[in-house]
């Protein structure tokens, strides 16, 4: 599964070098205009961030539903700032298909209690930088290893995971096979990978690692890689 990504700062879609606000890469306008044109160019799934909701830990008020509306009926997978089981829910009762968490997912006794109550409607994202989980943004390292979140997660019921290399997105340097792969084996999820893609060769290295999907980025935004392209060389 291909998911172009739609990340939100300040109301306009950008692309961040390492997740960094300060280093905008590429701003590629109203996120609603966004999510229609990727819609009509044939996405099964969009992938939403709310950046400034990553940051500041509240998402933001308006931009699933503006988002979602805007889609025509193609799912949405949103993040940025649902720390909580209640936020989580309030994005799925204003039509997100699922909701990813990352910050939350290493507080201890959420994961298997978010896991219990949304099933595949929760994504875990696990963050990482030097294969050590990143939070709130990407701005704290932790002392957690990617590989032990993916086996908790595994655990608690966990249904799907997203991986991104925070050294890797923003990038174009090509995916972290390494890490992408160690979580594979750790966890036994679904892994929908994330962070450097730069070419329909490493859409197609992620498929022969066993990823379910790629989130399509700075290739997409850029136009190094177009859409349908990307469509047809997973299929």
């Amino acid at each position: 599964m291909i998911l172009p990504a739609i990340d939100v700062l300040n109301g306009r879609c950008v692309r961040l070098a390492g997740g960094d606000p300060e280093r905008v890469t590429i701003e590629g306008g109203d996120p609603g205009e966004a999510a229609a044109r990727f819609a009509a160019d044939g996405a099964a799934f969009l992938h939403l961030v709310d950046l400034d909701g990553a940051f500041s830990g509240s998402s933001t008020p308006g931009l699933v539903e503006a988002v979602l509306a805007a889609a025509g009926g193609t799912p949405v997978q949103v993040g940025g700032g649902y720390r909580t089981i209640e936020a989580i829910e309030r994005a799925l009762a204003a039509g997100a298909s699922r909701v990813m968490v990352g910050t939350a997912a290493i507080s201890p006794g959420f994961l298997a209690k978010a896991a219990r109550r949304l099933g595949e409607r929760l994504v875990v994202a696990v963050d990482a930088r030097d294969g050590l989980v990143v939070a709130e943004g990407w701005a704290r390292s932790s002392s957690l290893a990617a590989t032990d979140l993916a086996r908790a997660c595994s655990a608690a019921g966990v249904a799907r995971l997203l991986v991104t290399s925070a050294t890797h997105d923003g990038s174009l340097a090509g995916p972290d096979l390494e890490l992408l792969g160690d979580v594979i084996e750790a966890s036994g999820l679904p892994v929908l990978a994330a962070g450097g893609i730069a070419s329909l060769g490493d859409l197609r290295r992620l498929k022969a690692l066993g990823c379910e999907g790629a989130v399509l980025g700075s290739a997409l935004w850029s136009g190094r890689v177009a859409l349908a392209d990307a469509l047809l060389s997973t299929a």
